[in-house]
């Protein structure tokens, strides 16, 4: 028996569980400079899943969500037959620890996005033209600088190529000036308690992406949340303004891809053993250093990777 597959993507695979609801799975796959690597880095599944599902906790009286379970025994009997059919897809096999089951939601068509330090693509931006999103930014912002107060700052979801940044009134004309400020209120009230919580832990959220939906009319947060690949988690004690801390993310992975020489384009060059292993150690650290949990606790320690 198979489920029906609705989405698959860099790293998540999607599947109608019946009834409403979805099967979201988050695999081993890792990419790079936006192609995917051959081999898959252990565990990184279940951290994904893992963070989500502990935010999602965490976050739920500011907004609701559509996480209806992760453990595995919650499943509907249509995906538990397909985990232990011979025939199931390959992302369907030792789902333990790496699927949610979730409801379906009317996606907004925009990255929600709040920055508490100026980074990546942003401070790009603001070098060239003082502007972050097209919005006006204080004046003398350092790369990885603190900015006064978090950034509502939203971006197109793009179906090929990269999501474009755009400012709050081009973000208001794709979703309503109601729906935006309602966006915005849930994803900086988000990201202000996970940013206080993460800095017991010696741990500074840079910035972070948000998607959200409607669900039976609520504003709700969606997919992933505040996981490595969504967000910039620097530790604190690395963090110093005009210098891009390090990250805890697949940052081993893209230092050993850029000193490799490869041209950035399919197929990209095998990975040394220890590389996916750092890759892996990473995401493990980081979900741990977070939460404060062990990962071996969380459903499919015994499985694979």
């Amino acid at each position: 028996m198979t489920i029906a597959p609705v989405h698959s993507g860099k790293v998540r695979d999607v599947y109608d569980a019946g009834d409403g609801l979805l099967l979201m799975v988050a695999s081993d796959r890792i990419s790079a400079f936006d192609v995917i690597m051959a081999e898959p880095v252990p565990h990184k599944g279940r951290v994904l899943t893992a963070m989500t599902a502990y935010w999602l906790d965490v976050l739920g009286d500011i907004a609701p969500s559509h996480l209806v379970s992760a453990d595995p025994d919650d499943f509907p009997p249509l995906v538990r037959a397909a985990v232990e059919s011979a025939s199931a897809g390959r992302e369907i096999s030792g789902i333990d620890g790496r699927a949610m089951l979730v409801e379906r939601a009317e996606m907004l068509p925009i990255e929600c996005i709040v920055r508490g330090y100026v980074s990546g693509s942003a401070w790009k931006e603001y070098q060239s033209s003082g502007t972050i999103h097209g919005m006006p930014a204080p004046a003398g912002l350092l790369e990885a600088g603190k900015l006064p107060e978090p950034m509502f700052t939203p971006s197109t979801k793009a179906t090929t190529g990269h999501d474009e940044n755009i400012d709050l009134e081009a973000a208001a004309a794709l979703v309503g000036s109601d729906v935006l400020a309602a966006a915005s209120s849930i994803c900086i009230a988000a990201y202000e308690r996970v940013a206080g919580q993460a800095a017991e832990r010696g741990i500074l959220v840079a910035d972070t992406k948000f998607e959200l939906g409607f669900i039976d009319g609520e504003l709700s947060l969606c997919d992933e949340v505040l996981t490595p690949d969504s967000s910039r988690f620097w530790p604190a004690d690395a963090w110093e303004p005009g210098h891009n801390p390090p990250s805890f993310d697949k940052q081993p992975l893209r230092d050993w891809l850029e000193a490799s020489g490869w041209g950035k384009t399919p197929p990209p060059p095998a990975l040394p053993a220890d590389v996916v292993s750092a890759t892996s150690e990473r995401y493990v650290r980081a979900y741990e250093l977070i939460t404060g949990l062990d990962l071996a606790d969380w459903y499919g320690a015994g499985e694979s990777a």
